[in-house]
């Protein structure tokens, strides 16, 4: 798991707290995830806008901005369920840092979905994540880039099992990155069938279609 922390600009600093009750307002919460923010979440801060305006990069309809929230827990972590209620409340992409911990020590952890943007709900990949760090980690200068949907996938990339390709749009990233999990869970099923399955004939079957799952993960990734 990669440990990772961005430096984020000055600039780019925005420092408003968001209310819990902005995204039950915002979406159509499932009483679960409603809990689960009570219980789990002491605090939200837009921390930091990147866009046209505080980073000098171009914008586009996919990546218009790029938003930093920082999620403070109160326990010990925050669950993907209300990182998705977030993100779905916001129509462009975002970079969380979930913190946990007290005056004995603080950590954090980054984690984002990639997003797509479009008319509606935006759509979410899986979730891909650095490990816990040490609150007062050394942060790393933002990579470089020309655009900021360039920015946002160089951002991302480090966290994720995929490349991005050369003339790559996020779309097409999250759509791999959608087959990639497929192609892991379908590689996980056969290989439990594989090693209970007692007939050799079902077994040569089971294998070859394993040998093709794995070559089709190894070309999207």
């Amino acid at each position: 798991m990669t440990d990772l922390l961005y430096r984020w600009p000055k600039a780019a600093r925005f420092g408003r707290s968001v209310p819990k009750t902005k995204f039950y307002e915002r979406g159509a919460l499932t009483s679960a995830v409603r809990e689960k923010f009570v219980a789990q979440v002491r605090r939200i801060t837009w921390a930091f806008k990147l866009a046209a305006s505080t980073t000098n990069l171009s914008a586009s309809t996919a990546v218009p901005e790029i938003q930093v929230f920082q999620v403070d827990a109160k326990g010990d972590d925050v669950a993907e369920s209300v990182l998705a209620a977030i993100d779905r409340a916001v129509k462009t992409p975002i970079i969380f840092e979930i913190t946990h911990g007290d005056e004995r020590g603080r950590q954090v952890r980054m984690t984002a979905a990639y997003k797509r943007v479009g008319i509606g709900t935006p759509k979410l990949s899986a979730y891909y994540t650095t490990g816990w760090q040490p609150e007062d980690a050394e942060r790393r200068p933002l990579p470089t880039a020309i655009t900021l949907p360039t920015l946002y996938m160089t951002l991302l990339e480090p966290l994720t099992p995929v490349s991005a390709r050369p003339g790559e749009e996020v779309a097409d990233v999250a759509a791999r990155l959608e087959a990639v999990g497929k192609l892991e869970r379908d590689i996980a099923s056969l290989e439990r069938k594989l090693r209970i399955e007692p007939q050799l004939n079902r077994r040569v079957e089971l294998r070859r279609a394993l040998r093709t799952k794995q070559a089709e993960l190894k070309l999207q990734r």
